[in-house]
């Protein structure tokens, strides 16, 4: 796979307007000096969308979910509680705890997690996967390309939870087990402040994009007038 074949295509389907999703992959060594970022991580999410990079760790996430969420750290005793109760993202701490459970949060046992716009890494080696910020159009299309190939009902899914969750734990767990899932995620309030209120974000493990990669120019992004009338759209 060549990162300048899928910009080409990529480009080439959504057009300019369209921003380039970004990657994230677990190393033992920092791409960037990243200051403590005091609370949401998502604060810090412009930087990466116009092409900075980040390196976190234990030390310089701010919120301790996103610090479980990431996997540098076990789920602090407070997070059920102030979830449930403070946030009401759930009704009870126990129910919390049993969505927690069902994510099988894993550790890492690597120094930081690194993230990059596409366009700024040298090659696809250890990342986990991509993340797309896509407008209900780009994500219709996104959506229809992640399906063109596979008929399971979890072709897309999304499920409810913090948006470290949606773009980092699941996406990890599914690469893991190299699977085919995607993700719609950013419903997330907490996080969704710091987000445009046309945006949510669509995740893919690599062991998805790798396949995903050499299907889009035969998927309906290419050659079909429905798709050529939506990018106009989208660029417009």
């Amino acid at each position: 796979m060549e990162i300048s074949t899928f910009i080409t295509n990529y480009r080439e389907a959504f057009g300019e307007a369209a921003e380039l999703p970004i990657v994230f992959w677990y190393s033992d060594e920092k791409i960037a000096d990243t200051q403590k970022i005091g609370g949401c991580f998502f604060k810090e999410i412009k930087t990466l969308r116009n092409g900075g990079s980040i390196s976190l760790n234990a030390e310089n996430i701010g919120c301790g979910g996103g610090k479980f969420y990431m996997g540098f750290a076990e789920m602090p005793e407070y997070v059920p509680n102030f979830v449930s109760l403070k946030e009401k993202y759930k009704q009870t701490p126990e129910m919390f705890v049993d969505s927690v459970k069902q994510l099988n949060v894993q550790r890492t046992n690597r120094q930081f997690l690194n993230f990059a716009r596409i366009d700024k890494i040298s090659s696809f080696d250890d990342i986990e996967g991509v993340i797309f910020f896509a407008t209900p159009d780009i994500l219709s299309g996104l959506a229809s390309w992640a399906s063109f190939d596979n008929n399971s009902e979890n072709a897309v899914v999304s499920r409810i939870g913090s948006s470290c969750s949606d773009v980092v734990t699941q996406v990890v767990n599914e690469h893991k087990i190299n699977g085919k899932k995607t993700f719609i995620g950013f419903f997330d309030t907490s996080a969704r402040q710091y987000i445009e209120a046309n945006i949510l974000s669509f995740a893919v493990p690599m062991s998805r994009f790798r396949e995903m990669y050499g299907t889009m120019r035969a998927s309906s992004l290419f050659n079909t007038h429905a798709w050529t009338k939506i990018r106009e759209r989208i660029n417009d």
